[in-house]
Order: structure tokens, then sequence, then C-alpha cells
């Protein structure tokens, strides 16, 4: 089932969410702010940085793409202008 159709009932109508127990209690405001602060640490305590040659390779890929795609577009609007110069007599 997808996404798009477990967020909907069979008529179209957005479900909403499960109430919690009659015997559990709801997290206060500041309570649900800290488990997010703390839910937020331990997945930034996951992350794995690049080394410094990753990083520069990276970076390398990134500009050699954009040359390219500059390039490119440059391309596409001089070919552009001309023929519409070319069209219209200009």
């Amino acid at each position: 089932m997808s996404e798009s159709a477990s967020a909907e009932d069979g008529g179209g109508l957005a479900r909403k969410a499960p109430r919690p127990a009659k015997g559990a209690e709801r997290r206060g405001l500041f309570a649900r702010i800290a488990l997010f602060v703390r839910q937020v640490i331990a997945e930034l305590k996951k992350v794995v940085r690049p080394t410094r040659d990753d990083l520069v390779r990276y970076s390398i890929v990134v500009i050699v793409f954009v040359l390219i795609v500059m390039a490119f577009v440059t391309v596409i609007d001089l070919g552009a202008g001309t023929l519409v110069g070319w069209v219209f007599g200009g």
C-alpha cells in the first residue's frame, strides 16, 4: 500500500491520527520538544563526514557539471537567438 493510499480512507477522507489509549497520558508540549531535540541529536551522531579527499572530489564533480550545463545552455541560447533573428529579420 502506498503512502497516499494509506493516508486516505476508502471514501477519500483523510484518516485522523490515532488517539492514545485511555490509560496512556499525552506528553506535554515541552516534553515533545525535548524528545524531538534528543532524536535530532541521535540522528546527527550517525552522520558520516566526508574525508578531505572526498570533499575535494565531490566539489570538482559539481563544478565540472555546472560548467557543462552552462555551456549547454549558452549554446541553446545562442542558437535560439540566431534562429529568432533569422526568422524575424533582426
